[in-house]
């Protein structure tokens, strides 16, 4: 029997004084609920997400250099509407190959992190 039971959340950093970026491309582009931050955590900055049933959790870091390799890969119900949704809003993606037979494509937040969107 394995220890774990899956994954709780990832965090991605972010410059300080960006939450209303990263609303803006969380929320408003990709569509994920905003989660309020615990109070103790709160005064930290950063803001988080839900992304069905796991969490995305922006955090300020200083000083700040994004993740240009590491990435999280986020599960969509249908790659072909996050395009659709990344392109009205001028946002890049770039194709990729298969993995494992599953669509998928990259982007990144805007603070230049990458992130890779998978339809399984």
């Amino acid at each position: 029997m394995t220890l774990f039971t899956g994954i709780d959340h990832v965090q991605l950093a972010a410059p300080p004084e960006s939450e209303e970026q990263a609303r803006h491309f969380f929320h408003t582009i990709l569509g994920m609920p905003e989660i309020p931050k615990p109070e103790d955590l709160a005064k930290r900055g950063g803001v988080w997400f839900d992304c069905g049933g796991l969490e995305v959790h922006i955090g300020v870091e200083e000083p700040f250099s994004p993740a240009r390799k590491a990435h999280p890969a986020l599960r969509v119900h249908s790659l072909e509407l996050a395009r659709e949704r990344l392109q009205e809003f001028n946002w890049p993606v770039k194709p990729e190959q298969p993995l494992n037979g599953s669509p998928r494509f990259y982007t990144e937040d805007p603070f230049g992190n990458r992130i890779e969107l998978i339809e399984r």
